[in-house]
C-alpha cells in the first residue's frame, strides 16, 4: 500500500510529470521535485518488504520444498538488492543523465534485480506445479513472470508517449509477489507448517 501510494500521489509533486509516458523511478531520482514526497509515502514500502521477505525465509526453514525453498531465498536477495542498490544510486535526473550513478542504476541494480526476479519466480513455478500442495503459490509466481515479461517487451515495443503503462506492469509484479508472499506467511503459508518436506 505505501508502494502504491507513492506511484499515484508522488506526481502531484512533480509538476509535468506524465504518469503514460515517464518511468517510476523518475519520481524518486535525485533532482525530481516529487523525492520528498515519494520518500515519504514510500518509507513503509522498503523496510515493511524486507521485514516480511526475511520473516518469510525464517518461517520455511526445513517446510515446503527444497526448490520452492531456493526460489524464495533468490526473490530474498532480489529485494535487498532492490532496496540496497536503488536506495544507493538512484536515478541523477529523471530520464536518465547516464552519468555512473545512473549507469549503476539502470545497467546493474536493474538488471540484477530482473534476472534474481526471473530466476525466482521460475524456481517456486518448478517446485509449486510438482507438488500439488503449492499450486497456488505457483500460479501466483506464474501471474507474476506474466506481468514482468510483458512490461519488459511492453517498454520496447510501444510508442515512448506510452512507455509508463507496461513499466508499471513490471515494478508492481515484484512488489505484488512479495505482498502475496506476505499474506500467505500471514496465513502460515497455507497450512506447510505440518507439511514439512526436504
Amino acid at each position: 500500500m505505501s508502494y502504491t501510494a507513492a506511484v499515484i500521489f508522488a506526481p502531484t509533486a512533480y509538476p509535468g510529470y506524465d504518469c503514460l509516458a515517464q518511468a517510476v523511478s523518475d519520481l524518486s531520482a535525485a533532482n525530481a521535485p516529487s523525492k520528498m514526497l515519494w520518500e515519504q509515502l514510500a518509507s513503509l514500502y522498503g523496510i515493511c518488504g524486507i521485514v516480511s521477505i526475511m520473516m518469510v525465509c525464517v518461517f520455511i526453514q526445513g517446510k515446503l520444498n527444497k526448490t520452492i525453498r531456493i526460489g524464495i531465498y533468490l526473490f530474498t536477495a532480489m529485494n535487498w538488492v532492490s532496496n540496497v542498490g536503488y536506495s544507493m544510486f538512484p536515478l541523477s535526473d529523471s530520464g536518465n543523465a547516464n552519468t555512473f550513478q545512473d549507469i549503476i542504476h539502470i545497467y546493474v541494480v536493474t538488471v540484477l534485480v530482473v534476472l534474481l526476479s526471473i530466476a525466482s519466480l521460475i524456481t517456486i513455478m518448478v517446485g509449486g506445479y510438482r507438488d500439488k500442495k503449492y499450486r497456488s503459490l505457483a500460479i501466483w509466481a506464474t501471474i507474476a513472470l506474466l506481468l514482468m515479461f510483458s512490461g519488459a517487451i511492453g517498454t520496447n515495443i510501444v510508442p515512448r508517449e506510452f512507455f509508463g503503462i507496461p513499466e508499471r506492469f513490471s515494478v508492481f509484479a515484484a512488489t505484488g509477489f512479495n505482498a502475496i508472499l506476505g499474506i500467505y506467511l500471514f496465513r502460515g503459508l497455507g497450512g506447510v507448517s505440518e507439511n514439512k518436506q526436504n
